[in-house]
């Protein structure tokens, strides 16, 4: 299921560090402008797993028991709580 394309903006104290840690989300540079970013998630979960792989510290995790709405959260390298939220 694809849930769209959406966008953050942050200041971040470290770019390579930020990028790093974005990537592991799915975020990847395009049309040659590295601040722009995109990603593209199938569900949650996966998403989550993963983070958990990658070594992403969670705040709060999706129940993988479940199907649908769900959400997660992780903290970036400068401290910024990242919301993840599936509505579907």
């Amino acid at each position: 299921m694809y849930l769209g394309t959406f966008s953050i903006s942050l200041a971040v104290k470290d770019l390579e560090a930020s990028r790093a840690f974005y990537e592991k989300f799915g975020f990847t540079a395009f049309a040659e402008d590295a601040s722009q970013k995109l990603a593209r998630f199938t569900d949650i979960r996966e998403l989550q797993r993963q983070l958990r792989a990658q070594g992403v510290q969670l705040e709060q995790q999706a129940d993988e028991s479940t199907t649908g709405p769900a959400s997660l959260v992780a903290v970036d390298p400068d401290g910024n709580q990242i919301l993840l939220d599936q509505h579907v």
